[in-house]
C-alpha cells in the first residue's frame, strides 16, 4: 500500500457507487490518507451485493488460476494483470481480515461460512465508517458541472448540490438489477464526453422460447434437473455440461445456461436464433435406453411407458411432447434420440434489466493502465462499467473487488504524481 500524503493539504476523491468495487477504491484511498466520500444513488450501499448473496455468499473460485483467468473469455487479457495483484487467495485473505472465515465448496466456489453477504458487508462498511470514509445515500450523479471534471453535480432529497474534488472513481455497475441501482444510466454522461462505451447487453441471462400456451401455463416455474446442454455455435466452439435449468414462462433460464449466455448472446446476434440440445437422461446411454423404450408397451401409455422404462416424467415429459412431432414420438428410434438431444430453439435473450450482470461498458481502450480515462484526467472507472463478463460462480465478484482495488491505485499514483509536479514547480521558483 502507498503510503499517505504527508505535509500537503488533504486530497478529496469522491467514489460513486457502493458496490463491491466502489467500496475497495475507497478503502485503498482511506488507508493511504486521502478524504473519501461515497455517493450512492440507492437508500443504502451493497444491494446488489446482498442479492447476489441471497441464495449462498460465493465470493470466489478455488480453481488454479490460469483456468479462472479464462472465464473472464475475450477479455481475460485485459483482467489477467489486475487479477494477479488481487487474486481469489488475495480476496479469501481480506475476507478473514474482516473476521470472516471461508470454506471451498465441493464444486470448487468459495462461500463464507455463514454462507451471507450481510455479515461481511456490515463488517466492512463498519471499518470504513472508522476510518473516516464518508457515506452519501440518496444522491444521484448527473454529471460535470460545466465539463470541469473536478466539479461534480448530484441529484439530493434536498435539493441539487455541486461538489468539488481532486479525483473521481466511478463504480456505479451495469445495466441489470435497476431497483439495485445499477440503471445505465452513466452511459450517455460518458458518451457526451467522447469516451468510448460499448452497449450494455444481458449476460447471465435467461432466454425466450416460444413454448404453447398449454406448457407455458402448466410447467412455468418447474426445474429441469440433472440434465446436460450441450450447444455447436456457427464458430465450431463445442461445448457440453451437466446441471439444472428451469422452465419460464418466457424460455428458460439457471445455471447451466447462464454459464453460456454470452456465445448463446452472440449466436443469436449473429444468424438469429441459437439451438441448444439436452440430454434428458446424461447417466444413461443411448443404446440403453432404445433397449428399454423398444420392450413391449402393453396397455400403457407411451407416457407410463416412459415412466416405467427409463424414468421420464413430469416436466421432462412434457418437454419431449412439447419438442417432438406426433410421428417421431411414435418411433421409437426417433424418440430416443430426442431424450439424449432434444432440440430447443432459442430465439432472444431476455431484457437486460432481468440479466444477473450485463456485458459491455467502458471500453478498455479508452483506459489506461490505472483504469483512469485517457482522454479525461482523474476520472477512473471499476467494476461492471467495464467492458467484460464473465459466468456466475465467484468470478463476478472477484473482478468486481480486482478493479475497485487497481482504480483505488491509480487515484494515489495520479494524485502522488500531481503533488510531484507541483513541488518540483515550486522548487523552481524558489
Amino acid at each position: 500500500m502507498m503510503k499517505s500524503f504527508d505535509n500537503v493539504l488533504p486530497k478529496t476523491v469522491a467514489v460513486i457507487g457502493g458496490g463491491p468495487a466502489g467500496l475497495m477504491a475507497a478503502e485503498v484511498l482511506i488507508e493511504a490518507g486521502v478524504k473519501v466520500d461515497i455517493y450512492d444513488a440507492m437508500p443504502s450501499v451493497g444491494r446488489k451485493f446482498l442479492m447476489a448473496g441471497k441464495g449462498g455468499m460465493n465470493i470466489s473460485h478455488s480453481e488454479p488460476f490460469e483456468k479462472f483467468l479464462s472465464r473472464y473469455s475475450d477479455h481475460h487479457y485485459d483482467i489477467k494483470p489486475l487479477l494477479e495483484k488481487f487474486t481469489p487467495q488475495t480476496l479469501r485473505d481480506w475476507v478473514q481480515g474482516l473476521g470472516i472465515d471461508t470454506f471451498i465448496g465441493s464444486s470448487g466456489r468459495v462461500f463464507p461460512v455463514d454462507m451471507k453477504a450481510a455479515p461481511l458487508l456490515r463488517a466492512w462498511l463498519h471499518r470504513l465508517r472508522v476510518a473516516g470514509v464518508n457515506i452519501h445515500v440518496r444522491h444521484q450523479w448527473l454529471g460535470w458541472v460545466e465539463g470541469d471534471n473536478t466539479m461534480l453535480d448530484f441529484a439530493t432529497p434536498e435539493g441539487e448540490r455541486k461538489i468539488k474534488v481532486d479525483a473521481v472513481v466511478l463504480a456505479m455497475g451495469g445495466g441489470s438489477w435497476a431497483r439495485l441501482g445499477s440503471t445505465g444510466a452513466w452511459v450517455p454522461l460518458l458518451t457526451q464526453r467522447g469516451v468510448l462505451v460499448n452497449p450494455l447487453k444481458p449476460s447471465n441471462c435467461g432466454f425466450d422460447v416460444f413454448w404453447s400456451e398449454y406448457f407455458r401455463n402448466r410447467y412455468a416455474g418447474q426445474p429441469l434437473k440433472s440434465v446436460c446442454l450441450s450447444f455447436n455455435n456457427t464458430k465450431g466452439i463445442n461445448i457440453r455440461q451437466q446441471g439444472e435449468l428451469v422452465i419460464t414462462e418466457n424460455g428458460i433460464e439457471g445455471g447451466l445456461i447462464y454459464g453460456f449466455s454470452a456465445l448463446l448472446r452472440e449466436e443469436i446476434a449473429t444468424t438469429g436464433f441459437a439451438v441448444i440440445y439436452i440430454d434428458l437422461l446424461p447417466d444413461k446411454d443411448l443404446p440403453l435406453i432404445l433397449d428399454k423404450i423398444s420392450q413391449a408397451q402393453g396397455k400403457d401409455s407411451m407416457a407410463n411407458h416412459l415412466r416405467k422404462r427409463v424414468g421420464i416424467d413430469g416436466v421432462k415429459a412434457a418437454l419431449l411432447r412439447e419438442s417432438v412431432s406426433a410421428s417421431a414420438f411414435a418411433n421409437p428410434a426417433l424418440l430416443c434420440n430426442a431424450i439424449k438431444a432434444l432440440p430447443i430453439r432459442l430465439i432472444a435473450t431476455r431484457p437486460l434489466d432481468e440479466a444477473i450482470s450485463s456485458a459491455g461498458g467502458v471500453g478498455f481502450e479508452a483506459l489506461d493502465d490505472d483504469l483512469m480515462i485517457r482522454s479525461m484526467p482523474g476520472i477512473f472507472c471499476a467494476g461492471e462499467m467495464l467492458d467484460w463478463e464473465a459466468p456466475t460462480g465467484g468470478y463476478l465478484l472477484t473482478a468486481c473487488f480486482a478493479t475497485g482495488r487497481a482504480a483505488g491505485l491509480g487515484v494515489l499514483n495520479r494524485l502522488k504524481c500531481v503533488i510531484d509536479s507541483k513541488s518540483s514547480a515550486d522548487l523552481s521558483t524558489q
